[in-house]
């Protein structure tokens, strides 16, 4: 009997081809289209709002005389046009600091449940975290438009709150299920692959938005397109999706066991309490903390400032063109996977260690973004040398994903999720104040000096934030991942002690 297990388990080995397609690689890329599809939801509504509002009037916070003025301008037509199904569609009038207010919903949702939601994606698993997060955003997205009309931008607000909420759960449940998936010697091309649905996204996103919106599904049709994507996407996750390879019901055992022999078996058959106490003392978190917090600062400073730099100080309105918007983030894309197979080389090739190729890649992208802010604060007023300086820093800059953002599943797989919810959250606190202290330097918006002050302070948290990472930042496996063998099984009442007896015995 034992011979002929060692024959199963040596002719399956032999099958199985490393470099070829497997499941893990299906789930990278049902992962890679819940971000793609999350991201472009996420950045639709400032452009969405262009065709939803038709504000000429003084500025006023008078709710009541908003409302009054959205119920006078569209009187529905029957019972389509009263859901809003064929055209006219209502415009609203909402000032700026509205529209804002509605931009901004999300991620009061977003930061609210950022950490439970690593502690949701450790309890439940990401197979059913995610897919309930995009079916709630596909419920939310349909019903939007009906919430702008019927409701006035504060039930609009509040589905946004609803959407913000459910998709802090998607990071956290991204990076659980990658922390079960991807094997070291492969971590940097899957998280790759899969967070590069960021920058996707926010390509696609945008363009398709504009395209939509002047088509005859106007406005609504907008929402109602992506929470259709939304759906199928939370369809496919709760069919294809595992939280585990032990868990797929089609996976091979080669593969099984080429993943779970660099990973673990992880908490399969329990659930192993969160060591709240070593995380919050292990060097490596508070590296990658602060690291996450220069990267958002950095990020919001050159995604958010930059245009109305542009605008304000160099007459050059960016946004205008959705080629020259959607360049950046285009090469972005392309860049990523040089980047993510250059990182997978370093260790594969035992050139540097994984400790110091996480380092290497967080150096590579945010010492570029750095010069690059710098280089914007001093460039001419040339359409051209701006753009270059942009895909330049853009196309440097993902490499910082390769560093910091996986190092969370480097420490620990089995509690990537709860740790990247702490620093996302702790990296949106500095998002939060980060337009504050830029409002309070920034008197005078006409002002050079006082943009080459918001660039240098950018570009100084990238560097420094880079130098405490480089420093004290580690990709070793933390001691604290696996259980110890005395745990009892929580399921089957057995100690955990036992199952090696079991495998030895066969």
């Amino acid at each position: 009997m034992v011979e002929k297990q060692e024959v199963l388990e040596k002719g399956s080995k032999s099958n199985f081809k490393v470099s070829g397609w497997g499941y893990r690689h299906q789930q990278c890329f049902i992962l890679f289209c819940t971000l793609t599809i999350a991201y472009s939801m996420r950045s639709c509504m400032g452009v969405s709002l262009v065709a939803m509002t038709k504000y000429g009037g003084p500025e006023t916070n008078d709710t009541a005389s908003s409302l009054a003025a959205e119920e006078n301008q569209f009187k529905p037509e029957g019972i389509l046009n009263a859901l809003m199904l064929i055209p006219p569609y209502p415009t609203f009038n909402w000032n700026k600091k509205t529209q804002d207010a509605v931009i901004a919903s999300f991620f009061w949702g977003y930061m609210t449940l950022q950490i439970p939601g690593g502690q949701l994606a450790h309890r439940f698993g990401a197979r059913y975290l995610l897919t309930g997060a995009m079916m709630i955003n596909c419920v939310v997205s349909i019903l939007l438009p009906l919430a702008a009309y019927y409701g006035g931008w504060i039930c609009t607000a509040m589905c946004r709150v609803l959407q913000g909420l459910s998709q802090a759960c998607i990071v956290p449940g991204l990076h659980t299920s990658l922390g079960k998936w991807a094997p070291l010697q492969e971590r940097g091309r899957m998280a790759a692959f899969v967070y590069g649905g960021q920058a996707l996204g926010t390509v696609f996103g945008l363009p398709m938005t504009g395209f939509i919106s002047s088509s005859v599904l106007g406005w609504p049709g907008i929402f109602r397109f992506y929470g259709i994507l939304s759906g199928i996407i939370g369809v496919l996750l709760f069919w294809l999706a595992a939280d585990t390879p032990a868990q797929h019901p089609r996976i091979s055992e080669a593969e099984r066991r080429y993943v779970e022999d660099e990973l673990g078996a992880g908490d399969e058959g329990k659930k192993m309490p969160v060591p709240w106490k070593k995380i919050f003392t292990h060097k490596g978190v508070y590296a990658i903390i602060i690291a996450h917090f220069g990267q958002t600062w950095g990020q919001l400073t050159l995604y958010s400032e930059v245009p109305a730099y542009l605008d304000k100080i160099m007459g050059v309105n960016i946004k205008a063109n959705g080629l020259l918007t959607a360049l950046p983030f285009l090469v972005m894309w392309f860049t990523n996977f040089f980047f993510s197979w250059m990182t997978d080389m370093l260790i594969v090739k035992n050139i540097l260690s994984p400790t110091n190729t996480r380092k290497f890649a967080n150096s590579l992208g945010n010492v570029p973004a750095a010069i690059g802010l710098i280089a914007l604060a001093f460039a001419p007023k040339n359409i051209y040398v701006v753009e270059s300086i942009l895909v330049f820093t853009c196309s440097f800059k993902i490499a910082a994903h390769l560093g910091f953002q996986i190092n969370h599943i480097d420490i620990s797989p089995n509690f990537a999720g709860t740790m990247i919810s702490i620093s996302n959250f702790m990296s949106n606190i500095g998002a939060s104040i980060a337009p504050l202290i830029i409002g309070c330097i920034l008197t005078d918006v006409n002002d050079v000096y006082l943009w080459r002050q918001v660039f240098f302070m950018a570009a100084g948290l990238y560097l420094v934030t880079n130098l405490i990472y480089v420093i004290f930042g580690t990709a070793e496996k933390a001691e604290w991942n696996d259980p110890p063998p005395e745990e009892v099984d929580s399921e089957e009442g057995q100690p955990m002690m036992e199952k090696p007896k079991l495998r030895e015995a066969n």
